[in-house]
């Protein structure tokens, strides 16, 4: 069974937390809510959360100090923020550092939580990627080892093993046989 999304909803208007984490917990999602930056600040450094959904404009710690801190207690995290029209240039500085998304008053609870969704399967795709590039394309046949550093996935060089890893390494590998190779080609030194 998948775990449930986690996702931290911080908005200083308490009519807000409610209805959205009526609308989140309806679709699946585990929802925590703060109505403050401080109190959301305390509960990303107790828990961990796939997703903030923040406001943007709050009294004390605002919604950029809180994705900041997010993303420093989990670069991974997604990041939603909620902005008024006047605050559209804050949003973009949201998403420079880091925001996926924002959305503007009045909100509304279909496209939110299609947006959560997009945001969710963003962070899934990327998951796969991190996944995929920590497989090292071998050679079936010859062991060679397909370096893909600096270029497009699949058009690397194909290196010997002991050169691969002496890139990758900088150690210096020497060449001998194993005893049980030996014993198998025993005779090709004879």
């Amino acid at each position: 069974m998948m775990r449930k999304k986690k996702i931290l909803l911080v908005d200083d208007e308490q009519s807000i937390l409610n209805s959205f984490r009526k609308d989140f917990e309806y679709e699946g999602y585990e929802v925590t809510t703060a109505a403050s930056g401080e109190e959301a600040i305390m509960k990303l450094q107790n828990n961990h959360f796939d997703l903030l959904v923040t406001d943007l404009s709050m009294p004390g710690v605002d919604g950029i100090g809180v994705l900041q801190e997010a993303k420093k207690q989990n670069p991974e995290i997604g990041a939603m923020i909620l902005t008024g029209f006047g605050d559209m240039n804050s949003a973009i500085g949201a998403l420079r550092l880091g925001a996926d998304d924002y959305l503007l008053k009045p909100y509304d609870a279909d496209e939110i939580l299609l947006r959560v969704k997009r945001c969710f399967a963003k962070q899934e795709v990327f998951q796969k990627v991190k996944l995929y590039e920590k497989i090292l394309p071998v050679c079936m046949y010859c062991n060679s080892i397909r370096d893909d550093t600096g270029t497009e996935p699949g058009e690397g060089k194909w290196l010997k093993m002991s050169e691969y890893l002496h890139r990758k390494s900088g150690v210096d590998l020497s060449h001998g046989i194993c005893p049980e190779c030996m014993a198998k080609h025993s005779d090709d030194y004879t």
